[in-house]
């Protein structure tokens, strides 16, 4: 046994088997090759050529040269001055638009109140003109000149009657044209339309009512009932929903004989298939004021008979 060679005590580690073997040790982010890349390689190649050339040339970054940057100086002076102005001029507009805006509010409120004068004017010379034609009609008419003026409706009515209330339907739909509205012009089944207006004011003639006014506005045999858009017009004066109908007549045979009419009838097929609502009630005292469009054309008086004192 002691003619045995023995190993070394002192032996070298092994060397790693990539040294061994020559190869360089792998990177541990060599999986992440691309974002190592990017990282490493920030910019393009043509980009940190054109970096480089202008770093070599000493044009990178700000201006260096005292003429430069008095250049640069004087125009962020510039563009400070234009917005100083710019804010200094609205500032000292701004007051003057606000007066040409109140002197136009002024001149609106004057207009108004002189509108509103000449209104007042007319009314009291439409007051004395039909004072004055009462007086007239008292003396060569007696009480013939006091019923004409009642049927023409140039004097205020008073007695017992009908109110009819007639409303658009709630959540209007879009219609076709079809009965008994049969023109296809009607593009809202669910509003009241003129014509619908026209129906309901013949039947209450056709009833019996010796007096009717739409919302406050008295209907003559002159009267026209038209439409301009969706708002109804009377006598070229819109109105709006409710729909208030007052008619003076025998309260209690009025409101049934029209509601047993044709244009009654209608009413009911609106209510029935397009929603329009309406209530019909009877009414103790009714009032209607005077028609405001009624226009004397012509006018003479009655000779007196042979032999009267």
């Amino acid at each position: 046994m002691c003619g045995m060679s023995q190993p070394p005590h002192n032996r070298s580690p092994l060397p790693p088997p990539d040294s061994v073997r020559g190869t360089p040790r792998a990177r541990p982010d060599a999986s992440m090759s691309l974002l190592t890349h990017v990282m490493d390689h920030s910019l393009d190649e043509g980009y940190a050529e054109a970096s480089a050339r202008r770093e070599s040339e000493g044009t990178s970054g700000l201006p260096r040269t005292l003429k430069a940057k008095l250049g640069l100086a004087a125009g962020l002076v510039l563009a400070a001055m234009v917005v100083t102005l710019g804010a200094a001029q609205a500032r000292a507009t701004a007051p003057v638009l606000a007066k040409e805006r109140q002197e136009l509010i002024d001149r609106v409120e004057r207009a108004d109140a002189h509108a509103d004068g000449l209104e007042r004017d007319i009314e009291r010379l439409r007051d004395s003109v039909a004072g004055r034609q009462r007086e007239a009609l008292k003396q060569h008419g007696g009480e013939q000149g006091q019923l004409v003026a009642l049927l023409s409706g140039a004097t205020e009515v008073h007695g017992p009657g009908i109110k009819l209330t007639v409303d658009d339907a709630k959540g209007s739909t879009t219609g076709n044209g079809s009965k008994p509205r049969e023109s296809a012009g009607f593009s809202d089944t669910g509003r009241l339309r003129d014509r619908d207006m026209q129906k309901i004011v013949n039947g209450l003639w056709q009833s019996g009512a010796e007096a009717i006014s739409i919302n406050g506005q008295r209907l003559t045999s002159l009267s026209a009932i038209r439409a301009a858009g969706d708002a109804i017009l009377v006598d070229n004066r819109p109105l709006v929903p409710p729909y208030e109908v007052l008619a003076i007549g025998d309260k209690k045979r009025l409101g049934t004989v029209f509601q047993d009419s044709a244009d009654g009838q209608y009413l009911h097929v609106l209510q029935e298939n397009y929603g329009i609502r309406y209530t019909l009630s009877s009414e103790a005292e009714v009032r209607l004021p005077a028609a405001s469009s009624l226009t004397v054309r012509t006018a003479t008086a009655e000779e007196q008979q042979k032999g009267a004192s």
